[in-house]
């Protein structure tokens, strides 16, 4: 028989049920995982900030990705960390911050999409209507595209958790490393209707939103592309450029949120489950900064020029 504690403060995390034998291997992925996301995230946001030549929208709307990835991750993967070094009751987190943390993981996931629509749109100006896009894409204007982007992240998810936070709750269990919605309204003994049907709303208008913007910019492009290609060549190349890159930090996001979706399909392969949603975060977080640091001209050649001044200082 379930034992029952009605609307109680202190919840515990089941966290990552992990092997004697796996425990070490997966300890230290994750640990070096987020120390790389520390690092890189860190250098590319201060690269934008104080390099001049990469004061461009694109860029700029950019660093919100690294400042999502390192706001999710630091909020996540300290306490699991710390978890995984407790003995399972000992896995103890307040109700309060359960809900912060809640509301952070959804937010950034959000605000990571929203931002990539923005970003397809800026793709879709400059190759489109580069005439034009000087005047439309001003620094007032991506400001007015930030806000717009953490703004309705902030609603879609604020009107999220508070149908959770009004529901009572008769359980302290939450299944999982780390506390989300549907952690937290399974914790009630009440009707969590209204939680599922605005869940499963929200995520199918974010997902319809953000993979119809990607198709309806980029065939635009690729018709502009194609049209004008043959009166000048270095068009296609730069279109390939600068979207190819776009393209696979929002392929990494989207095959990434699927994978956690389409696991919940699968009661009995909870522990995957879990670990591929720590997963989800880590992922993004590590490979954006590497897939534009490949492909930008402007943050290769700001590393040969700290590293060669590195090399020429010493003698």
């Amino acid at each position: 028989m379930e034992n029952y504690t009605y609307n109680s403060f202190t919840l515990q995390l089941e966290g990552l049920n992990v092997s004697k034998d796996a425990f070490y291997p997966v300890f230290l992925l994750l640990f070096f995982s987020y120390l790389f996301i520390l690092i890189v995230n860190i250098g590319i946001a201060l690269l934008v900030c104080f390099d001049k030549n990469l004061h461009q929208p694109m860029y700029l709307l950019f660093c919100n990705l690294p400042l999502s990835d390192l706001l999710g991750n630091s909020i996540l993967i300290p306490r699991i960390l710390v978890d995984m070094l407790r003995p399972p009751p000992e896995r103890l987190i307040s109700y309060y911050e359960c809900v912060v943390q809640a509301f952070i993981t959804h937010t950034i996931g959000t605000t990571a999409h929203t931002v990539l629509m923005i970003m397809a749109f800026d793709r879709y100006v400059a190759i489109c209507n580069p005439l034009h896009y000087s005047a439309l894409m001003t620094n007032k204007m991506v400001i007015k595209l930030t806000v717009f982007a953490w703004g309705v992240a902030f609603v879609l998810v604020g009107i999220l958790l508070g149908l959770t936070i009004r529901l009572s709750r008769c359980r302290t269990m939450i299944m999982n490393p780390f506390c989300d919605n549907v952690s937290l309204f399974k914790l009630s003994c009440e009707s969590v209707f209204i939680n599922n049907l605005y869940g499963l709303t929200f995520t199918v208008v974010l997902f319809i939103a953000s993979i119809g913007s990607m198709v309806l910019t980029y065939t635009k492009i690729t018709i502009t592309v194609v049209c004008l290609t043959s009166k000048n060549k270095s068009l296609n190349r730069k279109a390939l450029k600068t979207c190819s890159t776009h393209l696979v930090v929002y392929m990494i996001l989207l095959l990434s949120a699927m994978t956690v979706i389409a696991l919940h399909r699968f009661p009995q392969a909870s522990e995957t489950k879990k670990f591929v949603g720590v997963l989800y975060h880590i992922i993004p977080g590590s490979l954006n900064p590497i897939v534009y640091g490949i492909q930008s001209k402007e943050i290769q050649k700001f590393l040969l020029k700290f590293f060669e001044s590195k090399k020429i200082l010493p003698s």
